[in-house]
């Protein structure tokens, strides 16, 4: 427990520090227990978390008493108290001459969006086993997102040494059927989706369909302006599960407007939203939030910059990698190798700037000629999720595409932004599989998500609906569209699979390719990504100089033949082909393959083309 109690002594700043400096030492994150991996009735109220998370949305500062008077009930003296990182003041509150009413920020957080089970396996591994608290058994009925797990399941759960030989297993079960789980039984049951919860339900507002493990209000008490809608954050802080939390909010008594005096403006409704059962979204009152650039446990928490023994030791050895998971990834790609390097391009890419509204960076992939049979596509996805540290599998079905919410709107009665599936956190794989879209009418509904999608990918960008008008908010998503012809969607670069298999063998040879790679395979993998993903990169005035001479030779034999367009996306193709190789500068070398794989794979196009006439 704190004792925060005596609010002169300068305390606060000093306990503050004292836990920042405490948390930002390299192996905070293995004595700190996380919401993410340990259910809620094992915590102590009152005691130090961890929550991995995304914003999904801000209330409006909230007021409270951060000194207020109070007798002693065994000395009857009255003394100062302090009202900071607690819901629920003390009893014996009296009138107000000494109360100073404060500010704090209140953020509504979810566990990231689409986060895979391999990321969340790791991450809890190293984490200190938590022994269930005694001091707080709540009843049956609190713990209703966990559903009715048995306490015995869940502690050979928790004794479980995480798997060493994680399965990449192609089976035929779809990605919408097994909601992208693989074999890891998550800690949390599910808990009801925006999508599909009968109203009943409190909606817990996840972005996705299907997502799992508390959300959480979120409550700042500095520096709040430098945080924004959908970051992620890693946020560290007190845990308060008060049940008096959920009685007030019933209540609505006088007691509950002297912490918040706004409160009695809320609509009822409203009411719900912000102060929902505590037993059920948690509060956090934050010593200490720090931003996550990503989500990948493999990496050191430090910057690259600030590891630079790490850094060396992965460049020299990022060659290597990358023609390992070629290797890897091209039987999955049906034996086309050249399909695998562009695959290889478009998971490392990365909006790294923006000029004026154009995002630089994007590598938007189109894998066309994809199979329609032996569930190909989801099999495909199902590899991806293994390397990423967060994805989602979004099949192109006229009924998801008129039915889903794929852009946030606003709920004014309620003053909260209903999550959509595009409300994604940076660097999220979304994969759409257009083999999945069928004859039929897409309505209103399912034209404004198609236009979603084709901003999201030309401009990385979501409009949320705010009613009366539309609010821009800028993303940075890896969109990968599997299709059998070309896509319907725009795309930063299109290649048509070349298939070395013949469709009556194609179940055979997917069955044949269950790849079991090992842990470590994958893990290497894993960190090669997330690494190509966050370097820097720079080309020199003398190669600028010479890809300008190139360019203009080119055009000169058939000014027809290449556009502007096309020599930015070589040079796209350029930087991600160059940071593939954990080199950090384009070398000539680098630009003259860049060269060489656009000409193959436009070439390639072309054949394409004449073969079947007008598909693009």
């Amino acid at each position: 427990g704190f004792i925060f109690n005596n609010p002169n002594s300068g305390w606060e700043a000093k306990a503050v520090e004292f836990f920042k400096d405490h948390l930002k030492e390299k192996d905070a994150h293995t004595w700190v227990p996380s919401l993410n991996d340990v259910p809620l009735h094992y915590l102590k109220p009152n005691s130090l978390v961890k929550f991995r998370c995304l914003i999904q949305d801000m209330f409006d500062p909230e007021f409270y008493m951060g000194v207020y008077e109070a007798v002693d009930p065994s000395t009857k003296a009255k003394v100062l108290r302090c009202g900071k990182y607690k819901d629920v003041t003390e009893c014996g509150v009296r009138s107000l001459p000494n109360t100073v009413t404060a500010e704090r920020q209140t953020f509504y957080c979810v566990p990231i969006p689409g986060e895979n089970p391999w990321v969340k396996e790791i991450s809890s591994s190293c984490l200190a086993r938590v022994v269930p608290s005694t001091s707080y058994a709540p009843t049956r009925q609190k713990r209703s997102y966990e559903e009715d797990d048995d306490m015995d399941d869940m502690d050979t759960q928790m004794q479980r040494e995480p798997h060493t030989g994680m399965s990449c297993c192609l089976s035929p079960q779809s990605p919408t059927e097994q909601h992208g789980n693989g074999d890891c039984k998550r800690r949390e049951t599910e808990a009801p989706s925006s999508q599909t919860a009968p109203a009943s339900h409190l909606d817990l507002n996840f972005p996705l369909p299907g997502e799992k493990g508390p959300s959480c209000l979120v409550k700042v008490y500095e520096d709040w302006d430098g945080f924004k809608l959908n970051d992620t954050l890693e946020v560290f802080g007190i845990l308060s599960v008060s049940p008096a939390l959920s009685a007030l909010a019933d209540k609505k008594d006088a007691s509950s407007s002297l912490l918040d005096p706004t409160e009695c403006m809320e609509t009822a409704e409203e009411q719900r939203v912000h102060s929902p059962p505590a037993s059920l979204v948690p509060r956090l009152h934050v010593l200490y939030a720090k931003p996550l650039p990503h989500n990948n446990p493999l990496l050191p928490s430090a910057t690259l910059e600030d590891n630079s023994a790490f850094l060396s030791s992965t460049l020299s050895e990022m060659a290597s990698v990358r023609a390992e998971l070629l290797t890897f990834l091209t039987p999955i790609l049906l034996g086309d190798a050249l399909a695998a390097e562009y695959l290889i391009l478009h998971l490392i890419s990365n909006v790294y700037s923006r000029r004026d509204v154009l995002p630089l960076g994007k590598f938007t992939l189109n894998l066309s000629g994809c199979p329609t049979v032996a569930s190909y596509t989801e099999r495909f996805y199902q590899i991806i999720q293994q390397l990423v540290p967060s994805s989602y599998y979004l099949g192109m079905s006229l009924q998801n595409m008129n039915q889903m919410r794929f852009v946030p709107k606003k709920d004014y009665s309620a003053n909260r932004l209903v999550s959509g599936a595009l409300q994604l956190a940076r660097n999220t794989s979304l994969f759409l599989d257009e083999t999945q879209l069928e004859q039929g009418q897409l309505d209103t509904a399912g034209v404004r998500n198609v236009t979603a999608l084709g901003n999201l990918i030309t401009w990385q960008k979501v409009d949320y609906d705010f009613n009366y008008h539309q609010m821009e908010f800028p993303c940075n998503i890896n969109v990968l569209i599997a299709s059998e012809g070309r896509s319907l969607l725009p795309s930063d670069c299109q290649i048509h699979l070349q298939s070395q298999i013949t469709p009556p063998h194609m179940e055979e040879y997917l069955s044949s390719i269950h790849v079991h790679p090992q842990a470590s395979q994958l893990n290497k993998f894993r960190m090669y990504l997330s690494v190509a993903r966050l370097l820097n990169y720079s080309i020199s005035d003398e190669v600028t100089k010479s890809v300008e001479d190139d360019f203009v030779d080119m055009r000169k034999d058939d000014p027809q033949s290449i556009s502007a367009e096309d020599l930015h996306r070589m040079l796209v193709v350029a930087r991600l082909l160059s940071l593939s190789l954990g080199q950090t500068s384009l070398s000539r070398d680098s630009w003259l393959r860049a060269k060489h794989i656009e000409l193959l794979r436009r070439s390639r196009m072309e054949q394409h083309t004449c073969v079947n006439g007008n598909e693009p």
